[in-house]
Parts: structure tokens; C-alpha cells; sequence
């Protein structure tokens, strides 16, 4: 007859030994991963002494983010104080979310009337204005908000928004992303001339990178990775998870005041 034989205490100390082996290896990683990508939060001032007399604008990727990544992607609610933050961060700059979602669900749960969105990886923009500088004007549609505020809506990929919209993972072979949806949205804003602005971004995903990549193209802002692993990343900076970038926002936002204060 068989029987289950009982583990020695030697076979149960191997898995647990290994397992502590493969953490410390995992936080040397990290560590040493936080030597090329700081936190932005260890180096607040630095950073922010760089932007005195700039015009900083804010953009924000929304899941794992400014929200936690979760099994369900229609439950990855924002939490309220993050959605404060949010809304205190645009009070104090241009700030746009540049989203995988289509626009009107990332508009369902960050519930914010003075941002921008992108949803779509960039695909599906609304401004109050347009871009001169779109080559092909036929994407840029004019409309009317709920408000009868006049809006652009800019589409440069629609024939894929649909599936875009279903699966939001997809991304399709177009000559379009998250960086030139930064490019896109700067030029709506008046920020044009590069000498004077300052892009901030936050983005944990690998679309994300795109506009990483922009933003050191035009040599000054700060492409902000969100990620609590080592991986390979265009950005400058790092921050752990949306906690850290609830920390960011809200340290930002005072910055900001204080700047405001030092004026008066």
C-alpha cells in the first residue's frame, strides 16, 4: 500500500530558502534600477528647481496609475482623494489623461470636467480647439459638448476605434501613440514653442513609452515611470504605484501654491 510520506524538515527548508534567495535578488534589481530611475518623490526639489518660470503640463495614464491594475478592467475605480488630487492638479496646470480606454469610459471614472482626455492610446481626442499643424484636417471634427461648449474632436485612426474600444489592449499598426498624442494635445494648448514648457508624464504601461521618448526629444521635462519591478524604460524617474503618485500630485499641487504665493 502507498502512502504520503511526511516532509523532512530539510525538504522544507529549501523552497523557503530559495524563496528568500529570489526576493533579495529581486529587491538588489530593484535597487540598482532606482540608481538610473529615482524616485521623483527622493528628488522632489531637484527636480522642481528646473521648473521655475516654465509652463508645466500634466499628463496622466490612467489604469495602474491612477488607479490599481485589478482582475476586472471595469472595476478599476479611482479613489476619492486621488480624484481630489486630480482635480487640484489641473486647477494649478494644463493637464490631460492619455488613456488606453476609450474616452468616454476613462471619463466615467475619473468624473473631472476641467481635464482633457485621450482615450484610445491618443486616437480619440476632445479640445476646444484644434491643431493647425494636423496634416490631414479631415480627423479634426467640430462639435458641441452637453455644455454647448464649441469642441475638436480629433480621430487620426477612427476606422479602428471600435475595436480599440472593445479591447483596449490593441493597439493598431497606424503612425499614431501616446507621444504624439502629447505632441497633439501641446500644440491645442498654445504650448508650441518647446523653450517654455515643461511636460510632466505618468504612465506605468508600455504605450507609455512613446511619449517617454518624446518628452527626452524635446530635451526638458520629466517622462515619469510608475512600476514597482525593474524593466526597461525610457523615463527619467520613477515612482512605485498610484499611492506614490497620490504623494506626487498632491506635493505638485502645493509647489505650485507656494510658487503662487511667492509672486504675490
Amino acid at each position: 500500500m502507498g502512502y504520503l510520506s511526511q516532509p523532512s524538515e530539510h525538504s522544507n527548508m529549501k523552497p523557503i530558502s530559495l524563496a528568500k534567495m529570489d526576493e533579495n535578488e529581486e529587491l538588489c534589481s530593484y535597487a540598482s534600477w532606482l540608481e538610473k530611475h529615482p524616485s521623483v518623490l527622493d528628488n522632489f526639489e531637484k527636480v522642481m528647481s528646473v521648473a521655475e518660470g516654465k509652463e508645466i503640463v500634466v499628463f496622466l495614464d490612467y489604469d495602474g496609475t491612477l488607479s490599481p491594475i485589478v482582475d476586472d478592467p471595469d472595476k478599476a475605480y479611482m479613489s476619492d482623494v486621488m480624484r481630489a488630487a486630480v482635480r487640484e492638479i489641473a486647477y494649478c496646470f494644463p493637464t490631460a489623461i492619455v488613456s488606453g480606454r476609450c474616452k468616454d469610459k476613462v471619463y466615467e471614472f475619473v468624473k473631472l470636467r476641467n481635464v482633457y482626455y485621450a482615450g484610445s492610446h491618443g486616437m480619440d481626442i476632445s479640445t476646444p480647439s484644434g491643431s493647425s499643424k494636423c496634416e490631414d484636417q479631415k480627423h479634426q471634427i467640430k462639435g458641441v459638448d452637453e455644455k454647448g461648449n464649441h469642441v475638436v474632436h480629433f480621430h487620426p485612426a477612427k476606422e479602428f476605434l471600435p475595436t480599440i474600444q472593445e479591447v483596449m489592449e490593441i493597439r493598431p499598426n497606424v503612425n499614431w501613440d501616446k507621444g504624439c498624442a502629447l505632441m497633439y494635445l501641446l500644440d491645442t494648448l498654445g504650448f508650441d514653442n518647446f523653450n517654455n514648457v515643461l511636460p510632466i508624464y505618468l504612465g506605468d504601461d508600455r504605450t507609455d513609452e512613446d511619449a517617454f521618448k518624446v518628452i527626452r526629444h524635446i530635451g526638458q521635462g520629466f517622462p515619469i515611470v510608475v512600476s514597482s519591478i525593474a524593466k526597461e524604460t525610457q523615463a527619467s524617474y520613477s515612482l512605485r504605484d498610484p499611492s506614490d503618485v497620490l504623494a506626487f500630485l498632491i506635493r505638485l499641487a502645493r509647489w505650485k501654491k507656494n510658487m503662487l504665493h511667492k509672486t504675490k
